[in-house]
């Protein structure tokens, strides 16, 4: 029997254990999730990297973000607040250092030999040009993030990219495997990435056109109002210095819970088929990256697929990997996939989990869409947290779609709900739907409440876009935060 409840929008957790639905208010109101914490980053040394031109009046923006930026407009007040500007007595409550010495600029010849050049060979020449100038400054280990400045002439990729903004938070069309990419595919954030993965210091890239109010977006991208730009971008800088933004709510009574997602991606060239996992620790979010080991196509339903000991193994690390941070073991483990679960996948998940003795491990497949769809009266589309329930193990949940608290739908397209298929029916699909919703918040690269993927799956398919251009013996940095 189908049947449909809204869901209340998940509160979150900030400075002084306070709560709020929304990231940017609850950070206003009260600070960061570790405030007053021993080991939260009060001061962020940040590196400065790319063209002479730009970095002047990159670093001029960043000073202007310690005051406070106007809101967009008075009409939706809390779609688009202002921006309390980042300070010690303010907003995250750390301030962003700077020096010269820790400023590296890319020269007008290396430039020049990137612009002259024809594709894909600017890309390369662009990567391997930034990758000497970043390493330098990371060898010198003065700073804890590194701003990069992506120069303006390079063409981004010989195509459509997969990270285009419009379908950022999508899953694959099939919610299987993205098809192959041609060989000329690639963007100068997952190639630049993957050759720094063994830095201690992760990188944030970053386009002129989001500091420059005189420099147009580049085609297809859009760019949102000042202060939401400034938010997004501290925020991903605050948690990339080893800071805690905000946490999922927990009760004492609540199980230690490991979230788990899988994710497939395919090597460069094509030849090798592999998965990859993005662990978040409890409600604070920590991620770590464990390579899975091969998948195969299944000729059943032409999506990939684990044998049964290589899920065991998958699940295995993952939890050696969980142990090593917190110096024990997990309770309880929900494992997100982005295709079906066979029974071979299934089985070996559940033999690592007993062989660790878990008390309960939850799997699910999350799919991009559901062929069913809600409707509400009016020309509004249906509330962030509609759940429709289609059966016993298939549920269909709106994560985004218009919201109370913005007093408008935020979103340009007609929205579609994602698809939630537990393996088992061990808990209330209420429940079950709750914690998804919950871990859509949990995304630092943007600072609005309407994530549309639960956290397991946008970490592990941003992970995967990454390791996609790394050669199976290349070691990588475990931390999510050098991924995003």
């Amino acid at each position: 029997m189908i049947s449909s409840v809204i869901l209340d929008e998940p509160e979150l957790e900030f400075g002084g254990a306070a709560r709020h639905i929304d990231p940017r208010f609850g950070i206003t109101n009260y600070g960061p999730a570790d405030l007053g914490a021993a080991d939260a980053p009060r001061a962020i040394r940040v590196g400065l990297v790319g063209p002479a031109d730009q970095l002047d009046g990159l670093r001029r923006w960043l000073e202007r973000c310690r005051e406070p930026i106007a809101a967009k407009d008075e009409k939706y007040p809390h779609l688009f607040p202002e921006f309390p500007g980042c300070d010690t007595d303010r907003g995250l409550h750390t301030t962003l250092v700077f020096s010269d010495r820790n400023t590296r600029a890319i020269s007008s010849r290396d430039l020049r030999a990137i612009e002259t050049v024809g594709q894909p060979a600017a890309l390369t020449k662009a990567v391997s040009v930034y990758t000497e100038e970043i390493r330098t400054l990371a060898d010198e280990n003065r700073v804890d993030v590194l701003l990069v400045a992506r120069p303006e002439q390079l063409i981004d990729t010989a195509g459509r990219s997969a990270r285009d903004p419009k379908e950022a938070d999508e899953l694959p069309a099939r919610d299987a495997l993205d098809e192959p990419p041609p060989a000329q595919f690639a963007n100068f954030h997952d190639l630049l990435k993957a050759r720094l993965l063994h830095l201690r210091q992760p990188i944030q890239i970053i386009r002129r056109s989001t500091w420059d109010e005189a420099t147009r977006p580049p085609e297809g991208h859009s760019r949102q109002d000042e202060a939401s730009r400034a938010w997004n971008l501290h925020v991903a800088l605050y948690y990339k210095a080893g800071g805690v933004p905000w946490r999922l709510l927990r009760s004492p009574a609540d199980l230690t819970t490991c979230y788990v997602g899988v994710a497939f991606y395919r090597s460069d060239d094509g030849s090798s088929l592999s998965t990859s996992v993005a662990q978040v620790f409890n409600e604070r979010g920590d991620g770590v990256i464990v390579r899975g080991g091969p998948a195969r196509i299944s000729r059943t339903d032409r999506q990939p697929h684990l044998a049964r000991a290589d899920a065991h193994a998958l699940l295995v690390h993952a939890l050696d990997a969980y142990r090593r941070e917190h110096h024990t073991a997990p309770a309880r483990i929900v494992l997100h996939k982005t295709s079906a679960f066979t029974d071979d996948e299934a089985g070996g998940f559940q033999d690592a989990a007993d062989e660790r003795f878990i008390d309960t491990l939850e799997m699910s497949w999350i799919t991009s869409s559901e062929g069913a769809a809600a409707f509400r009266p009016g020309a509004a589309p249906p509330l962030r947290g509609t759940l429709v329930t289609l059966g016993e193990r298939e549920l269909a949940l709106y994560a985004t779609g218009s919201i109370e608290f913005y007093r408008t739908y935020p979103g340009m397209y007609i929205p579609r709900p994602i698809g939630i298929r537990p393996v088992t029916p061990t808990r209330n699909p209420r429940e079950l739907a709750a914690e998804v919703l919950a871990l859509t918040k949990m995304n630092w690269n943007q600072t609005r409440l309407d994530g549309r993927l639960p956290v397991t799956l946008r970490t592990a398919n941003q992970v995967k876009s990454v390791l996609r251009f790394c050669p199976p013996d290349q070691a990588v940095a475990t931390r999510y935060a050098h991924y995003m």
